[in-house]
């Protein structure tokens, strides 16, 4: 091939589809052609995306090939490996074709033949395996002056005659590729200055590193390297170890410590398979409720969106305080709730707004358990929010919010998938150290502080969103690894999870208890006239004025609630819940609060007298109007909860005078546009159907560019005879070669495959433009059938 385009280019549509499946990136959006796919692989960002997934043992080869005179032959490159790790020739063959599927290596089109790096490869590692460029590269910019004395100083005998630089290049290398001598004229402090750069970097700083010192006057270690040409100085502070030198100072080994395959890990089962199982999946059902429960209080009582466009300080705690757990737990929940399009702002546009619950929510509980916690899981897995870093602060030295924009880190996703990967891989529970050091060697180049904090985060939060249990993976993490679709995890998952009843145990005491989930009707009106007292293998629920008053101010009646409770209770309803639903519902509504700005109405005069001589109303204030009406300037939310807190049950009165619902369950948000059903593919995996379409498009787009319409003036023909020619082509399926003139009446020819002609305008496929077009019939001048081969 003679340049990797044509190497592109006769790759069949198997092959472009294996190499755009391992570099998506590489069609977003899609070239014009393949020629263009060449050229946007060779940039600096795709050939980085490229290399970061590469791991330690693959980006060997990938140096090892820079390394070696291209094209270089596929035995050199095993022979290199082979010799200075535990790789076989096997293991080196599969790597190159691995290499070679994802077009960062190439060749002639023999499958057996030498290779050769991607463009932009030697930019993207400008020091392969730890080594500097060869002497020849670095000496080539001394000037002829310099050189001589190098010649000089290492014992060389320079050409006869006119002095020549190649000819004084290649005496150097030649003493430079067998150093023994020259480093031990140096000395050994020189030799050890040496050692610090001989498995890389390469390179160094030093002052005045042009300077011209010979070995007559050296005095210090660098000066005697540098007059011995074991250092090349690159400009002012930069001096850099040549290739040849560095390979005599290792052994000849291109690498150190390097092995084909990963760290081996002792995964630890402490606990059995079913008892990990049955932990995770009950792990997995608090999660859903606690969501539930957050996003049911934030629909009362929605927390404001900062200027920022996050989540308040206090509003954080106080979320984690109702739903006893910790900050970093709440920060979790709210972030994952907000990835899977079950929480948002009430307004995208200006400061103003609040947190809300989507209407998305409302379908959420409605569906089992198990597939709600499917679309939590796959939300946290793909999401690019971090909630780790939530309470931390930034840069700038302020604190990073949830739900703003700072915790965003684009490489949260595929970090969550490999720790995990890890985790199913080994079958059990693993030190957070073995699992660096295995991402370590299988993403070399994506180290950092972030990364090894992310693996803590993601063990942490997977144990509380039940992907696994007592450090060992669930088994419903294997399917959401692996990308299936979210009804086979949620199937996964139920295999493990209690059956949802719909029985409770009520008791004398006020209390009911949940012997296991409940199915989610039962749940929500539950939770709405009760208080949870207690979680574990059963919940146990307590019943109060308040939380019976709550159910009152949803609409609830009390025979409806003395209903659903005798239709659900596997025992009959004890009778102090009877008393205390009727008794609750008795006072409930006997006060009325309007707004004047607000003002207070009950049918018994005397209970208004009670009120106003109660000593804790003087606050409110209170003002008679008529026997049975008091008015206050408090506005009526504010002196609903006034009277509440004096131990009465009023309602809110509308101006005509029926009640008002105070506990609306109506406070939603819009869905985002982009949320939906999350995405089962990788982080870096990509639709296979849009694979195909995209080889479709390169091909098409490559026979574009290669079409060129027949040589001469563009085809004139009559108007009549112009369209009932292009309705013969379209109906027979054939090319034509039309005359077209453009909006400024320049003629231009085209080829185009006719679709229709229909309403004066020509539809067809353009193949000098590689897309379907319309045409104007009056502006086509004529048109000519292509002959056979055109």
């Amino acid at each position: 091939m003679d340049s990797y385009a044509d190497w592109l280019r006769a790759r069949d549509d198997a092959q472009l589809r294996a190499l755009l499946a391992a570099r998506p990136e590489l069609i977003t959006p899609v070239p014009a052609d393949l020629t263009a796919l060449g050229a946007r692989a060779a940039t600096p960002a795709a050939i980085a995306r490229a290399l970061d997934r590469l791991d330690r043992f693959a980006l060997a080869v990938l140096e090892t090939l820079l390394v070696l005179p291209q094209p270089a032959p596929r035995e050199a490159v095993v022979r290199e490996l082979t010799a200075c790790t535990d790789a076989t020739a096997d293991d080196v063959t599969e790597v190159l074709e691995r290499l070679r599927t994802c077009g960062l290596v190439w060749d002639d089109g023999d499958a057996d033949g030498p290779l050769r790096t991607a463009p932009g490869l030697r930019r993207a590692l400008p020091h392969p395996a730890g080594l500097g460029p060869p002497a020849a590269e670095l000496l080539a910019a001394y000037p002829l002056e310099r050189l001589l004395e190098l010649v000089a100083d290492t014992g060389g005998h320079g050409p006869r005659g006119f002095p020549d630089t190649a000819a004084l290049i290649e005496t150097l290398v030649a003493r430079l590729t067998d150093p023994g001598e020259l480093l031990e004229q140096a000395g050994p402090q020189a030799r050890a200055a040496l050692e610090q750069l001989a498995w890389g970097p390469p390179v160094g700083r030093v002052a005045e590193a042009r300077r011209a010192v010979r070995a007559a006057t050296a005095q210090t270690p660098i000066e005697h390297l540098l007059a011995r040409g074991l250092l090349a100085a690159t400009d002012d502070h930069t001096v850099t170890l040549p290739r040849e030198v560095a390979l005599y100072l290792r052994g000849g080994r291109l690498f150190r410590d390097l092995t084909a395959r990963p760290p081996a890990t002792r995964a630890a089962m402490p606990h059995p398979a079913e008892l990990v199982a049955r932990t995770a999946a009950g792990q997995a059902l608090t999660v859903v409720r606690l969501t539930e429960d957050l996003l049911e209080r934030w629909g009362l009582r929605p927390p404001a969106v900062l200027r920022s466009g996050g989540l308040g300080v206090r509003d954080l705690r106080a979320a984690a305080e109702a739903l006893d757990v910790a900050e970093w737990q709440a920060a979790l929940l709210i972030e994952t709730a907000h990835s899977a399009g079950l929480l948002a702002r009430s307004s995208d546009q200006g400061v103003d707004g609040e947190w809300l619950p989507t209407r998305a929510f409302d379908l959420w509980r409605l569906r089992e358990n198990a597939d709600r916690w499917s679309e939590l899981a796959a939300a946290w897995l793909h999401s690019d929010r971090v909630a780790g870093l939530v309470g931390e602060r930034d840069e700038r030295d302020r604190v990073i919010n949830a739900l703003g924009a700072e915790p965003v880190r684009p490489a949260a996703p595929q970090i969550r998938r490999a720790v995990l990967a890890v985790l199913v891989q080994a079958g059990g529970a693993l030190p957070a150290e073995q699992i660096r050091d295995r991402l370590a060697w299988e993403q070399p180049r994506r180290r950092g502080a972030l990364r090894d904090r992310l693996v803590d985060w993601t063990l942490r939060e997977a144990e509380l969103l039940g992907l696994t249990a007592f450090g060992a993976p669930a088994p419903h993490a294997r399917p959401l690894l692996e990308g299936a679709g979210l009804p086979e995890v949620a199937a996964a998952l139920a295999e493990h999870l209690p059956t949802p009843v719909a029985e409770i145990l009520i008791q004398a005491d006020l209390t009911a208890v949940a012997p296991g989930p409940l199915v989610p009707e039962l749940a929500r009106e539950l939770a709405l006239t009760a208080d949870v007292e207690s979680t574990g293998g059963a919940t146990v629920y307590r019943f109060t004025e308040a939380s019976v008053r709550r159910a009152l101010d949803a609409g609830r009646s009390a025979a409806e609630l003395i209903e659903l409770l005798t239709r659900h209770s596997a025992t009959p309803l004890p009778q102090p819940l009877t008393y205390l639903i009727e008794d609750v519902a008795r006072r409930h509504g006997r006060l009325r609060v309007g707004a004047m700005s607000s003002y207070v109405r009950a049918d018994d005069p005397a209970l208004l007298e009670e009120v106003l001589a109660d000593r804790r109303a003087q606050a409110l204030p209170l003002h008679r109007l008529a026997p049975t009406v008091l008015a206050s300037p408090l506005p009526r939310a504010e002196l609903l909860e006034a009277l509440r807190g004096l131990g009465l049950s009023p309602v809110a009165e509308s101006p005509e005078g029926g009640v008002v619902i105070t506990r609306p369950d109506s406070y939603r948000a819009d869905t985002p546009a982009d949320a939906g059903p999350v995405r089962t593919f990788a982080a870096d995996e990509c639709d296979p159907a849009v694979i195909d379409a995209a080889v479709r498009a390169l091909r098409a787009g490559d026979a574009a560019a290669r079409l060129s319409a027949p040589a001469g003036e563009p085809p004139r023909s009559p108007s009549m005879t112009t369209v009932e020619e292009l309705r013969q082509a379209a109906k027979r399926g054939v090319r034509v070669w039309i005359g077209y003139l453009d909006q400024e009446g320049r003629a231009s020819s085209r080829i185009v495959e006719p679709i229709s002609v229909d309403g004066g305008f020509l539809t067809g496929y353009d193949a000098t433009r590689a897309a379907v077009h319309r045409f104007a019939l009056h502006r086509i001048t004529g048109v000519a059938e292509l002959e056979d081969g055109e």
